[in-house]
């Protein structure tokens, strides 16, 4: 038996922090959606709402199916931790000696979520979970 790669496990598998059980159909495709509803609101926003979708998730199904609450949970946690880089990044620029490292912040910023909630998508799809590797955990 092979071993998940770094990152993700499939549903199932008893890991730290993780409930036992299966993500059948049903479970992949709310799980798929609180990934991607970040992206949407993305693109939407400008970013600034990213974080909703996985919240309205986590609120819907959190009593109701584990993988779909710890998808929720972790994207909106991860989405919560770049929304404050990119506050971070906004002050940086506007005090005007920080543009060079608010910019990089930004950039960080922007890239990790289109990356981080695409890898997030695919994997909740097939299954596995996502552990986001920058995230302020407040939803579990």
């Amino acid at each position: 038996m092979s071993q998940p790669q770094y990152g993700h496990q499939q549903y199932g598998q008893q890991g730290y922090g993780q409930q036992p059980g299966t993500a059948g159909p049903d479970d992949r495709t709310p799980a798929a959606l609180a990934h991607a509803s970040s992206l949407i609101a993305m693109v939407i926003s400008a970013g600034w709402l990213s974080f909703v979708g996985p919240l309205v998730m986590w609120l819907l199904y959190k009593d109701r199916s584990p993988f779909v609450r710890q998808a929720a949970a972790g994207s909106f946690n991860f989405n919560l931790g770049l929304w404050v880089m990119n506050i971070v990044g906004w002050i940086l620029i506007i005090t005007i000696i920080g543009i060079p490292v608010g910019i990089v912040l930004l950039v960080i910023s922007y890239l990790g979520q289109i990356i981080g909630h695409i890898i997030g998508t695919v994997r909740a799809t097939r299954g596995l979970t996502m552990n986001y590797p920058f995230q302020i955990r407040v939803l579990r």
